[in-house]
């Protein structure tokens, strides 16, 4: 049964002491065939144990351009070296190769967020560029269940949510709302 991020928010609060909290992460792309963005990061962050008791995320995207905004909110699966899910651990392997060797050497680095005890750069670290993923290495999937996108110079926003058709099969459902 799928259960709403705002419902889940709910009775997040009903239950416990809710922190929200905003991270960054670096953006990789889709998800082969699918629309779910996948986001590498590093296991020891604090975000990853946020994750693990509360799945549900929202990323922000705003174009300063365009002046466009999208939000968009879904249930991120986090996919460590312990994973037991043999397709996934592939899927984080591919995602470990697919990027550069510098972005791969910040998993060797002391543990992000904390206090900087030395002046230790990345290089005096070796990685071997055939070796798969560390174990500080984790691939985040967020599967969107709804996007928010608001237009502000033609003041315009359209919120489209992911449901069950007629059919029987997800489809996406848009609607225009006040800005």
């Amino acid at each position: 049964m799928k259960v709403c991020f705002y419902e889940f928010l709910r009775r997040c609060l009903s239950v416990c002491l809710f922190v929200c909290c905003c991270c960054f992460f670096s953006y990789r792309g889709f998800e082969e065939n699918s629309d779910r963005i996948q986001i590498n990061t590093d296991c020891r962050t604090r975000k990853i144990e946020e994750l693990k008791h509360c799945p549900f995320a929202e990323i922000c995207w705003y174009f300063s351009d365009s002046w466009e905004q999208f939000r968009i909110n879904g249930r991120v699966d986090v996919i460590d070296g312990s994973n037991p899910d043999p397709e996934k651990l592939q899927q984080r392997e591919k995602s470990w190769f697919a990027s550069s060797l510098k972005s791969r050497m910040q998993y060797l680095g002391p543990n992000p967020g904390l206090p900087c005890l030395s002046e230790q750069p990345l290089n005096e670290f070796f990685l071997d560029p055939s070796s798969g993923p560390v174990a500080t290495f984790c691939l985040l999937v967020l599967d969107p269940d709804q996007v928010d996108y608001l237009n502000l110079k033609s003041n315009q926003r359209t919120v489209s949510t992911l449901s069950r058709c007629a059919n029987g099969e997800m489809c996406w459902n848009s609607e225009m709302i006040n800005p």
